[in-house]
């Protein structure tokens, strides 16, 4: 019984021997075999010791072309997770085979669950637009354009950041089963991530910045706490969902402190920021309107923890024709503040400290490795500098905010 490295080539122009029958087994994946008959039919098995009476047993995987060499030794390490578990393979029958569905529940148990902050992100993708046109199909038969049936409807709905993480989950799913000997290779390897769409780069102006602020009593009327979110979103510069999400651990109002740990960070680091007399006194209203000894300063009125980002965020397109602005959305508010920060004089490592961009902060050996200083009082100065312009913008004169000069410790 020759071993050799199979290959596409070499199954196709596989001969019967001289003698008749030939079986070839392959050097890549134990016990998986291509027969090939006198008159040159050719078919795939697994030959294995049975757990239910240890004797060697053989296990018909399928004809040759039909069934390709990568689909054969993706089926004959299914059959091997069987033997794996105690169970006979030709009892399991095709409906126990691994699918698509299958290796997701795995993925999702052992790997996203535990190690990644946007698990219930990548779970509800997966349930929405990929295992409803993929789950059934079993590994050994997927193919390239079952990710694209997947991706192209989410294209068509003109989500291409979706369609883009959706693929990335696709392609972060099969490279873990690669790597767990779960299939033989990555159908997805050479195909290209959707294109996205350019990133945004709406900046409210001054006079946007009024109207939006005098307007959100009125645009927001129902909201208190969403009023409040949208101004402190534009006052630290901090995203919605750190905002929304404000905790009243996470508050030290003596010091004028708000601490972000990692776990709420999108890069997962701890953040600290300055907060303004502008950011308290908003806070101030947020927590005696939540109540003495609430947990949020902003919390959920359907249920326990804080108000939902994405609660905010649909509140916010419900009211963007009462504030009368050009469509915007809660993260230009980020935007915008570091854009008029900028537009103060405020350097760069500065404004990468306020947003807690280590792209910025820690790029390069210097910054990485020796430069341990976190800009405090830098990032203190500028963000009052700006809760200073804000008021003046709002109040309409600003004229009484002076950008900086060039050699201001936040300013070089």
């Amino acid at each position: 019984m020759p071993r050799v490295n199979l290959t596409d080539r070499f199954v196709h122009n596989a001969k019967p021997g001289a003698s008749g029958r030939a079986e070839y087994f392959d050097a890549g994946t134990p016990g998986l075999s291509l027969r090939v008959s006198d008159g040159g039919k050719k078919s795939w098995s697994y030959f294995f010791t049975s757990p239910k009476d240890g004797k060697r047993a053989r296990f018909t995987l399928g004809a040759y072309p039909s069934t390709s060499l990568v689909g054969a030794r993706t089926r004959a390490i299914e059959a091997k997770g069987h033997v794996d578990d105690g169970n006979d393979p030709r009892d399991m029958g095709n409906a126990s085979a691994i699918t698509v569905a299958t290796l997701v529940a795995s993925y999702l148990q052992k790997h996203v669950r535990p190690n990644l902050r946007t698990a219930k992100e990548i779970e509800r993708r997966f349930e929405k637009n990929i295992l409803p046109s993929m789950g059934s199909i079993r590994l050994g038969d997927l193919h390239r354009r079952d990710v694209n049936r997947a991706v192209d409807p989410i294209m068509a709905r003109g989500r291409a950041i979706e369609a883009a993480r959706c693929f990335e989950d696709v392609r972060a799913l099969l490279r873990w089963g690669l790597a767990r000997g779960d299939l033989d290779r990555n159908p997805v390897d050479g195909m290209r991530k959707p294109a996205t769409s350019t990133p945004r780069e709406r900046v409210l102006s001054d006079e946007e910045i009024r109207t939006l602020w005098t307007k959100l009593p009125v645009a927001l009327a129902k909201s208190k706490s969403a009023q409040r979110i949208v101004k402190l979103c534009l006052i630290t510069a901090q995203r919605v969902g750190e905002v929304s999400g404000m905790a009243a651990a996470e508050l030290d109002l003596d010091e004028r402190t708000w601490t972000l740990p990692g776990a709420r960070t999108k890069n997962g680091h701890g953040h600290r920021i300055p907060l303004t007399p502008l950011a308290l006194e908003i806070i101030a209203q947020a927590m005696k309107d939540a109540g003495e000894g609430a947990a949020f300063v902003f919390p959920n009125t359907d249920g326990d923890g804080p108000l939902p980002a994405q609660a905010v965020a649909k509140t916010v397109m419900r009211a963007q024709e009462r504030l009368g602005l050009a469509h915007w959305t809660m993260h230009d508010l980020r935007r915008s503040a570091v854009t008029g920060m900028a537009s103060l004089g405020v350097a760069p490592i500065v404004l990468g400290h306020i947003i807690n961009h280590r792209s910025v902060t820690r790029a390069g050996v210097t910054l990485s490795v020796y430069s341990h200083y976190d800009y405090g009082a830098e990032r203190e100065q500028a963000l009052q500098l700006w809760s200073e312009r804000l008021s003046a913008i709002v109040a309409g004169d600003t004229a009484k905010v002076i950008p900086l000069q060039r050699g201001n410790p936040i300013s070089a």
